[in-house]
């Protein structure tokens, strides 16, 4: 039986091992410390945030497949949040999610899903790999101490482009293809209060600001009553300062928010700033995943397709079926 290690534990990497796992033996390997990637959640008690992805939506048949069973257990519910748009610090236009498509969140926090995508899933967290070797048998993964990790026949990548870029060889026949993929930072802030702030909606996109995105995320099914906010920077934003030290991002963003809502926010109980600088691309065009047969190496991400929940399930997807003909 083949030995594919995937590397990288969000929705990408899960859903292509539960594609593989009865067909080969397959490792995950994440450097974090909890699943889900860009899908994730930050406890800080009282207080919860879903500090990455929001919500997803799901438009293709197969996507809307593979939620059944999580939605029937109850795992993934609606979000029918009052939305509203933004611009600059006027409100435009309002709706309410329950009256259009589904905006689906994950119960009781955004990680969940992935957590039980990876159930029966040999997954080694807070594992890095630094480097891997081609051997005469196939490869071998090194961590960042230089200790070997096993070797394997498949290595396949399920991390950002960029990422994915430095770790694979040079001659991977799609190396030139994914270092011209140019995925954009994003500043999460996370504001707790004791009391709640008075607005009458939950969600809010925000345009002609540097901030994009406002939510209550106390507003989610399924989460802690305690009144919180979660504010996502505009990418270009992002990009410009993302190495800009914490305490500058988190003022100039509190200020921005407060402009942009007309509240003071100061009376926030909890404060914290996350960096993501591979947070979103924009749609692509090409291949929805990278596989070198011949070398026996692969690529998958939302990053092939669009930076979406959506675009890292069908990535993964879609390679599974090419590799399982490998096998």
């Amino acid at each position: 039986m083949n030995r594919i290690a995937i590397i990288g534990a969000g929705i990408a990497g899960l859903a292509l091992a539960g594609e593989l796992k009865d067909r080969a033996e397959v490792v995950v390997f994440e450097k974090s410390h909890g699943f889900g990637g860009r899908m994730a959640t930050r406890q800080a008690d009282p207080y919860q945030f879903d500090h990455g992805a929001q919500f997803f939506t799901a438009k293709s048949e197969q996507f809307n497949r593979f939620l059944e069973p999580y939605i029937e257990q109850g795992q993934v519910v609606r979000w029918d949040a009052d939305f509203v748009e933004i611009e600059s610090d006027r409100i435009v236009s309002a709706r309410c999610w329950a009256d259009g498509p589904a905006h689906y969140v994950c119960t009781p926090r955004m990680n969940a899903l992935a957590k039980q995508m990876a159930s029966g899933i040999d997954v080694r967290l807070a594992t890095r790999v630094a480097c891997i070797e081609a051997t005469a048998a196939g490869w071998r993964l090194y961590d960042q101490a230089g200790l070997s990790l096993g070797d394997y026949d498949w290595i396949v990548s399920a991390i950002p482009a960029a990422q994915a870029a430095a770790l694979l060889p040079a001659d991977f026949n799609a190396s030139n293809e994914i270092g011209l993929k140019q995925m954009l930072g994003c500043y999460s802030l996370m504001l707790g209060f004791e009391q709640k702030l008075a607005l009458d909606w939950q969600a809010a996109f925000v345009s002609g600001a540097d901030i994009s995105w406002i939510s209550n995320d106390s507003s989610k099914p399924g989460r802690p009553d305690r009144y919180t906010l979660l504010v996502h920077s505009t990418n270009r934003w992002a990009d410009t300062n993302i190495d800009l030290d914490d305490d500058s991002v988190t003022a100039y963003l509190q200020q921005e928010l407060a402009r942009v809502i007309g509240l003071d926010v100061s009376s926030a109980e909890h404060v914290a700033l996350h960096r993501w600088r591979y947070a979103n691309i924009g749609r692509q065009q090409g291949e929805d995943f990278f596989l070198d047969c011949d070398q026996r190496l692969g690529a998958t991400g939302d990053w092939c397709i669009h930076g979406r929940i959506e675009s890292a399930y069908l990535s993964a997807w879609r390679l599974a079926l090419r590799l399982q003909r490998e096998l």
